[in-house]
């Protein structure tokens, strides 16, 4: 019946398997709100949602384990929809567990995989249902006729008639009409006739399309709602008519339902989006809006758009020392083409935060069940998007912030009623665009961040010297420190020193500066600002002497003469007047060690930084750019005020400067690149 290539059955294995993960990423997120809001049918319905298209998706897939495994928990959930079940906190850790174990099961992944683990959870299950559980041994592929098992006995059994014909892209999406009949078969007694009257000639057989169509007639207490459920996820591929043929009994009729309004979860369950807004992975997808593409062939095409553009670079200085006016209209067009696909692939590889963000519901849940506190994740800002590239090494930082914050900042409840705050503490994830950057927050409302502490630690650890003079965020600075630790002990979540040090690292490896803000009884925040993209960035382009360097354009405001004898006059202080405001300044001349002297008037690239407004004295600005960003490879990675180099129309090289880090490390040196 089905006949599919083998290697587009892979590729269709590899698509389950993502929607898959992100199908548990979202139950995750909606068990954890279901454990606060129990009552919300919606979210009930999200979740139903979720394990009914993993268990039928699974099936078709091979992923007979799953499918299996997933079925028990959707009959669990089937049962809270139906009022039968009340959702309490076991019900929920117990699914919280069952969705570690199918992660395993979906990644075939033997050492994580516990057969044990799910022994334990279908126990409990029955414990909790009293149901019947059903093998995880995969399917005989023999079609149903008729199945004699009993409807279920909680309402009038009524007589469905379905008659269902698979569309021609059925099976090329991976789809297998003898798994819904097999399921509509669990749901009572189904009688199955098949039709072949739609069959072609030998000759004319697409061996990629179903043929045949279905008449059932199902005997069942289940609704058409359930029914439907069956072909959530194919009924855009097929045609599904289902038909009552006898009437159902009235409302009054009925057993009253002690949990839930089912009609309430009906509608919900029939809504295509969830309360959280925007496309679930489950929904019902629509085949001309999007397409699912692999990161690493976006990150080619990413790639051949940077050659272009520095193609483009190269073509527009031909055009300008040719001067042929149609040579130059060409230039003008390829350079607005090349200027268009840029922002374009930029787009398609900026994401919602959300993702990460809704995955640390679950590390906060298990942390404070593990710590004994009682802790609330809030979030804010969730849309905000950034590079893929980004975000997929925000994770290991973030996570140690929150570890940290779980641990060290939050206090036990009782401490926390001792000192008149609330037993329920909240840790506090939020995003902001910041001009080209993107601000990233991890608050707390804990103990806050002892200085004394740190700073006694930083002596012990020969880090600072007794006498030395730091400012506040200079002294918190120190926790990012290689091993430092104030932690008096040493637990399973933190204590040994290593978090914080990583997070440290990967910040600066993605080119973004981090900062701490604490006050001792009121809580901390670690702010990590990021930019919006490591692949192209439009720049300025300035000469000093022989050398050429590139400056972000996002951050730079404005550009000013500064003539030899405005220079003498400030007594050799790096400080300019900018319509009356006194601005320092950096001359890369004098940071760079270059001893050919000064042009008789210099440039002032005026930025912005975190530490307020300062400028960059260059030889001459000679226009923006579009900066493709390459590596300075790993014997430069500690060279953290240079984000990368580009390479320009003629060949030559520029250093892509990072103006953030430079006054930075200008300050801790002592102001020395300001002073004569």
């Amino acid at each position: 019946m089905q006949s599919i290539n083998l290697g587009n059955a892979e590729q269709f294995k590899q698509s389950f398997r993502e929607e898959a993960h992100e199908i548990l990423v979202d139950l995750e997120a909606a068990l954890l709100e279901l454990n606060d809001a129990p009552a919300d049918v919606e979210l009930v319905g999200r979740v139903f949602r979720g394990l009914h298209t993993i268990k039928g998706s699974g099936s078709m897939f091979g992923f007979e384990q799953l499918a299996a495994f997933t079925h028990n928990l959707e009959t669990a959930f089937d049962a809270v929809r139906n009022g039968r079940l009340a959702v309490d906190p076991p019900l929920v850790d117990l699914t919280l567990g069952a969705l570690d174990q199918m992660r395993a099961l979906l990644d075939e992944d033997e050492a994580a995989s516990d057969a044990g683990a799910r022994s334990m959870i279908l126990a409990r299950l029955v414990e909790l249902t009293g149901n019947k559980v059903v093998s995880s041994q995969p399917a005989q592929p023999s079609a149903p006729a008729a199945v004699p098992d009993p409807p279920p006995a909680d309402g009038a059994v009524h007589l469905w008639k379905i008659r269902f014909q698979p569309g021609p892209e059925f099976l090329l999406n991976g789809a297998n009409p003898l798994l819904l009949i097999r399921e509509l078969a669990d749901l009572g007694e189904l009688h199955v006739e098949a039709s072949m009257d739609q069959v072609a000639p030998l000759k004319e057989i697409d061996p990629e399309r179903c043929y045949v169509r279905w008449e059932m007639t199902l005997a069942s207490a289940v609704s058409h709602d359930a029914i439907r459920d069956v072909f959530i996820f194919v009924e855009d591929q097929c045609e599904l008519e289902i038909e009552l043929l006898e009437p159902e009994p009235a409302a009054a009729a009925r057993p009253a339902e002690p949990a839930h309004d089912g009609d309430a979860v009906a509608r919900a369950l029939e809504e295509p989006r969830s309360s959280g807004g925007g496309r679930r992975a489950y929904d019902k997808p629509d085949n001309a809006s999007s397409l699912r593409v692999p990161a690493a062939r976006l990150d080619q095409f990413v790639d051949l758009i940077g050659e272009l553009v520095t193609v483009q670079a190269r073509l527009s200085q031909v055009a300008a020392r040719l001067d042929d006016p149609e040579v130059s209209a060409v230039s003008e067009e390829v350079e607005r083409l090349s200027t268009a696909l840029r922002e374009t692939s930029m787009t398609i590889r900026m994401l919602p935060i959300r993702g990460t963000f809704e995955k640390f519901r679950r590390l906060v849940h298990d942390l404070a069940r593990g710590l004994g506190k009682d802790v609330d994740l809030t979030i804010e800002g969730a849309e905000t998007e950034l590079d893929k590239t980004v975000i997929d090494q925000l994770g290991d930082p973030l996570m140690h912030l929150i570890r940290n914050s779980m641990d060290h900042g939050i206090e036990t409840a009782e401490q926390r009623r001792a000192r008149g705050k609330c037993a329920t503490a909240r840790i506090h994830l939020a995003a902001r665009h910041s001009g080209a950057s993107v601000q990233i927050s991890v608050s707390d409302d804990g103990r806050g961040i002892d200085a004394a502490a740190v700073k006694a630690k930083a002596v012990e650890r020969g880090l600072i010297a007794a006498d030395a003079q730091l400012s506040e965020a200079e002294t918190f600075a120190l926790i990012f420190e290689p091993g430092f630790s104030t932690a008096k002990t040493v637990t399973d979540v933190s204590g040994r020193g290593v978090g914080m040090d990583v997070v440290r690292q990967r910040v600066e490896s993605l080119r973004g500066t981090i900062e701490v803000k604490s006050r001792p009884g009121e809580g901390t925040t670690v702010s990590l600002r990021l930019p919006l993209t490591l692949a192209i960035i439009d720049g300025l382009l300035v000469r000093v002497a022989d050398g050429l360097f590139v400056l972000p354009l996002a951050s730079t405001l404005e550009c000013i003469e500064l003539t030899g004898a405005e220079a003498d006059e400030a007594n050799g202080r790096r400080m300019v007047n900018v319509r009356g405001e006194i601005v320092p300044y950096i001359r890369l001349r004098e940071y760079f060690r270059i001893t050919s002297p000064r042009p008789a008037i210099e440039q002032i690239m005026v930025v912005e930084t975190d530490e307020g407004r300062y400028g960059f004295a260059v030889d001459e600005v000679l226009g923006d750019c579009q900066t493709v960003i390459k590596s300075l490879g790993r014997f430069y990675r500690h060279v953290q005020t240079v984000s990368g180099a580009t390479i320009l129309g003629d060949g030559t090289v520029a250093l892509i400067l990072d103006p953030q880090r430079m006054v930075q490390e200008v300050l801790r040196a002592g102001q020395s690149h300001m002073r004569g």
